[in-house]
């Protein structure tokens, strides 16, 4: 066995690869378990736009005081919705020379969110300090294509915690059985579960789910949090897709939450430990 491992991994490191253990899929579940959402006393309610650029959120919004929405590419129907309740929007991106509308309340920096300052990289934590640096309570709307994990992983607990509510497009879950990938997605599901609870979370089916060690992982979900002194927690949440969820991409297949994701998975995994 052990030449044959050697034989194995001299393949791969020839062709420029690297063969490691894979993390154990237990730990994968429990990190899938503990982005089941829960229902609150707070109701959900859609903004933005009808498909990709729409996201459920809590009706939560009075005493909210601008919203930060890195990430902004070609859609800004959730900002102006935003907006439209007299809120400013922050928005930063580097790909783009603009938001996709003119809004009066709508800030936009041409720049990148990233774990460093520097170039055409900013912080979130220097970002909300340089906009935002007095009181309130803030909005996250996050999608930016996987850098996610080190943002937050960087960003101080006390600027994270004056987020009211974070819609988080996730992404690289598959890459969890990576123990690399996997360390920076637990440390940063962990972090976030210190502060708030799931309370919705529906896949994009830009791409379709990965099945992994008998486990259905959505390449890209959306994800709602909600700070957990905001609300009660009434239950586990179910019936998936949510009525007010929609298909992000139409031409394609969509898919439900997957089962190791939902209430099951939480309970079966001890559920202690989730957000």
């Amino acid at each position: 066995m052990a030449d044959l491992r050697s034989i194995v991994r001299n393949f791969a490191i020839d062709r420029g690869y690297y063969v490691s253990r894979s993390t154990p899929a237990d730990d994968v579940r429990r990190l899938l378990a503990r982005l089941a959402p829960v229902t609150t006393s707070v109701p959900l309610i859609r903004m933005g736009g009808a498909a990709d650029g729409g996201y459920l959120v809590p009706d939560d919004f009075d005493g909210i005081v601008a919203c930060f929405s890195p990430g902004v590419d070609q859609i800004s129907e959730f900002e102006g919705a935003v907006a439209a309740r007299g809120i400013p929007c922050f928005l930063a991106d580097a790909s783009v020379d603009g938001p996709a509308e003119n809004n009066p309340l709508f800030d936009f920096e041409k720049k990148f969110l990233g774990a460093v300052d520097g170039g055409q990289t900013v912080r979130l934590d220097t970002w909300v300090n340089d906009k935002m640096p007095g009181p309130g309570d803030l909005l996250l709307q996050i999608d930016i294509e996987g850098h996610e994990w080190p943002v937050l992983l960087s960003t101080p607990v006390d600027v994270l915690a004056r987020f009211r509510v974070i819609v988080l497009e996730i992404h690289g879950l598959p890459d969890a059985f990576n123990p690399t990938a996997f360390v920076a997605l637990d440390s940063a599901i962990q972090l976030l579960g210190s502060l708030f609870h799931v309370v919705h979370a529906h896949p994009n089916n830009a791409l379709p789910a990965v099945n992994l060690a008998g486990m259905d992982i959505p390449s890209f979900v959306e994800v709602t949090l909600l700070r957990k002194d905001r609300a009660d927690v009434l239950g586990m949440a179910a019936g998936f897709p949510h009525p007010l969820d929609a298909t992000n991409v139409a031409s394609l297949p969509d898919y439900v939450l997957p089962a190791s994701m939902q209430a099951s998975a939480a309970r079966a995994t001890g559920g202690s430990d989730r957000i």
